[in-house]
């Protein structure tokens, strides 16, 4: 009887083992996670197709959170032209209420706008703090004041399709990237990646680590997505700093 049970304890164990040993079974989740993150980092083209077909109707963006007004603004017309024309307005931001799309800031905080000073007009800052500034709307000027709070505001599809058939091709991706790891379990994938680019005004190069989540639907399409950057870290290797 001992023979028998030790032979029976040898059979599941190896079954055990073998088992062990086999590749884990693919989850269609992170091929999609991987091919995505590559598309976006190599292509507009691709990128537009691969949210087109693969992310939910009702699915969101999370971008990054930050203290200041809450609007956003054609900014390749702005480095060619020195303008802030205003092509969208965060909802529940500190402008919500005060910006309408299509305004044009002429001063921020005594700051004019030109194209030599957009790095230096007062958006960011503390919270709270209120912040003068004047627009053009309807072609008359007019002055406003906004108290900078916390802006947090989701992208949808639609969103996001609508700037990318703007978008550059020539200025899009890194000029190099490289996707370290792709983990993940059920519905949720993390993807790390690291990229390497050159800033255009400094001539500095700069690196950056980023892990994106993407949480899946049943059906497979992409329901949300948010990651965590080196922003700081980016801008401190083109030489800025960041003062209180």
């Amino acid at each position: 009887m001992k023979r028998v049970i030790s032979a029976t304890a040898a059979i599941f164990m190896g079954i055990g083992l073998a088992a062990c040993n086999q590749a884990p079974a693919s989850n269609p989740n992170v091929d999609l996670a991987k091919a995505w993150v590559t598309a976006a980092s190599t292509s507009r083209t691709a990128t537009m197709e691969m949210i087109e077909q693969n992310m939910a109707d009702d699915g969101l963006l999370y971008r990054d959170r930050y203290v200041g007004f809450g609007f956003i603004w054609d900014n390749q017309r702005g480095a060619e032209e020195g303008r802030m024309i205003v092509t969208e307005v965060i909802a529940d931001s500190p402008v919500a209420d005060v910006l309408q799309e299509g305004d044009e800031f002429v001063s921020v905080g005594d700051v004019a706008v030109t194209a030599d000073n957009m790095e230096r007009l007062p958006f960011r800052g503390k919270p709270g703090e209120s912040v003068a500034a004047v627009i053009a709307r309807d072609g008359e000027e007019m002055a406003i004041e906004v108290s900078r709070g916390v802006v947090s505001a989701p992208t949808t599809k639609a969103e996001m399709l609508e700037w990318m058939a703007s978008a550059n091709d020539e200025d899009w991706g890194p000029e190099k990237w490289e996707l370290h790891e792709a983990v993940g379990q059920g519905n949720v994938v993390y993807v790390w990646t690291q990229a390497w680019n050159t800033d255009e005004a400094t001539g500095l190069p700069f690196e950056a680590h980023q892990v994106t989540r993407m949480m899946f639907n049943d059906a497979g399409q992409v329901q949300a997505i948010a990651s965590l950057t080196e922003d700081r870290f980016m801008l401190e290797q083109m030489g800025y700093t960041i003062s209180r």
